[in-house]
């Protein structure tokens, strides 16, 4: 009775019980101690899992920043798990709903805790936290690990992307030692002796003082003088348009054109009796309804099909059904109905339509399994359609395939000769190349403009992003491969555009300004 009486003359901390409480599952005031000045702000068990909790926030932003950039790639990532699970699902979408949720209950633990040694009070992590924390390391670390083993090519896409949100991320990171700043000033003054001090603000003062320096090292391309930017690069539509309508379709090829699509970028095979059509897998199982007409025969090679075959099947009900692309808006009923009735589209037809609406087209064109009829004439039965069928005019052609270029050069003198790699400009030149179609990881604005100096011009494949688009045409790039040109053509200057002068202003004014909140945090 005397203890409760005490109890109730303590005045209410209704906000330290809030942190507590859900920090410590430690509601009540006689639960809680408060740090005594000179002692440590928790007990021994705790000084270990604080750091895990820290490392835990750490290795969850780490991964949450790289799945967020990868975006761009989500596609190909589920492509990837369908090859090995045997059906569509949108995995991506999934990890970086997981992913975000981790970082969040991580991040609050933490801002917790520091409001917790803030008010002077002692440190206690409820065992269900510790759980959680530790799932959260394990899942941030393993997940880090698998994907730079498997697609190692996406922390290529990090280092790029710090070229438009390294400015961002700077002013963030200034904010939050801004705020950190608070804690760590009360426990510097508290603490009785000088030794505790100095290991309390030396790491402080170091990390303060290397993101002060950080953008020292910092290189854009988008921070340039005003009228140095290159014009917009052309859009060339990988498969169409494949977030608007199934890929490789006639449907999504007349979309890309719609939007105002530069070029069209397709994928060609040749069928058992001669007849080239567009493809991407090597099977028909993900993009056509084989398994409803021919069940056995999911798993041959597409080009192991007669042409009569090969018109059976459809080739959009997949689209409406699987629906690949997790920002893929609502189709209205009539591109549902077109959609429906895809077929598969031929290369000559293909052709023509590009032919009609003067647009260029690239394509990766597969050479037949063995014993294929025309394993060993493909090229040559591919110029047939090209010169002799279509009708197309040579200079719409971006020729890729390295085999025979020679021999393609000799009867198609008018096309663009156009190479997957990087190689140096005297042997570009030699064997009359007038494009580069790289990837995007590849993206360098250093190359682009020695080639550009050549007169060989630079595509860069598949730039879906907004961010990324944006560093592409900053970089000098003449044209893009795309999956969203419908979003992609409505972008009139770069999203991070900026002149030098600009960002020196902004990055002394942050660190000036962060000075001053920090001297009078500590003053205080």
């Amino acid at each position: 009775v005397v203890r409760r009486r005490l109890l109730q003359r303590y005045e209410h901390q209704p906000f330290i019980s809030c942190l507590a409480g859900f920090y410590s599952c430690r509601w009540k005031r006689y639960q809680r101690r408060r740090t005594e000045p000179g002692k440590c702000c928790c007990k021994t068990r705790e000084c270990i899992f604080f750091p895990l909790l820290v490392g835990a926030f750490c290795f969850s932003l780490v991964f949450l920043y790289m799945w967020g950039e990868a975006k761009n790639d989500y596609n190909n990532f589920d492509w990837y798990n369908y090859g090995n699970l045997g059906f569509w699902f949108l995995w991506s979408l999934v990890l970086l709903i997981v992913s975000a949720i981790l970082f969040m209950y991580i991040t609050l633990l933490l801002v917790l805790a520091m409001c917790l040694l803030a008010e002077g009070q002692q440190l206690y992590l409820h065992w269900s936290h510790k759980i959680g924390t530790f799932l959260v390391l394990g899942f941030s670390i393993t997940a880090l690990f698998i994907l730079s083993v498997l697609w190692g090519d996406q922390w290529k896409t990090v280092r790029l992307s710090f070229q438009i949100t390294a400015p961002y991320l700077h002013i963030g990171a200034i904010t939050i030692m801004v705020l950190l700043s608070w804690p760590v000033a009360l426990h510097t003054i508290r603490a009785d002796k000088k030794v505790v001090q100095v290991i309390i603000v030396g790491p402080y003062l170091a990390i303060l003082l290397f993101l002060f320096l950080i953008p020292l090292g910092m290189y854009s391309p988008c921070i340039r003088e005003m009228g140095t930017l290159g014009p917009k690069p052309a859009l060339i539509g990988h498969r169409g348009a494949p977030m608007l309508a199934p890929e490789n379709t006639e449907m999504s090829f007349q979309k890309t054109i719609e939007y105002g699509g530069d070029g069209l970028e397709t994928d060609v095979t040749i069928s058992y009796d001669g007849v080239p059509f567009l493809m991407h897998d090597s099977t028909l199982r993900r993009t056509t309804n084989i398994k409803e007409v021919y069940p056995n025969d999911t798993t041959q090679n597409a080009a192991l099909f007669s042409w009569d075959t090969l018109q059976e099947l459809n080739a959009g009900m997949w689209f409406l059904k699987d629906k690949p692309f997790s920002c893929m808006g609502s189709l209205s009923r009539a591109d549902q109905n077109q959609a429906m009735n895809q077929s598969i589209y031929k290369l000559s037809n293909f052709l023509r339509l590009a032919d009609s609406q003067n647009k260029l087209v690239i394509f990766d064109l597969y050479r037949p399994p063995e014993k294929h009829p025309y394993r060993n004439s493909w090229i040559n039965r591919t110029l047939e359609v090209i010169l002799n069928e279509s009708g197309i005019r040579p200079n719409l052609v971006l020729w890729l395939e390295n085999d025979m270029r020679s021999f393609v050069q000799s009867v198609a003198p008018g096309f663009q000769q156009t190479v997957g790699s990087k190689a140096p400009v005297e042997d570009l030149l030699m064997d009359n190349i007038v494009k580069l179609n790289l990837a995007y990881t590849e993206m360098s604005s250093e190359d682009i403009r020695k080639y550009a100096e050549a007169n060989i011009t630079t595509n860069l494949y598949v730039v879906n992003e907004p961010w990324l688009f944006s560093l592409a045409w900053c970089s000098g790039a003449h044209s893009v491969t795309t999956n969203a040109v419908h979003t992609l053509r409505n972008l009139s200057q770069p999203l991070f555009l900026m002149t030098p002068q600009q960002y020196n202003i902004m990055w002394i004014l942050t660190d000036l300004t962060s000075v001053l909140l920090i001297s009078l945090i500590f003053a205080l």
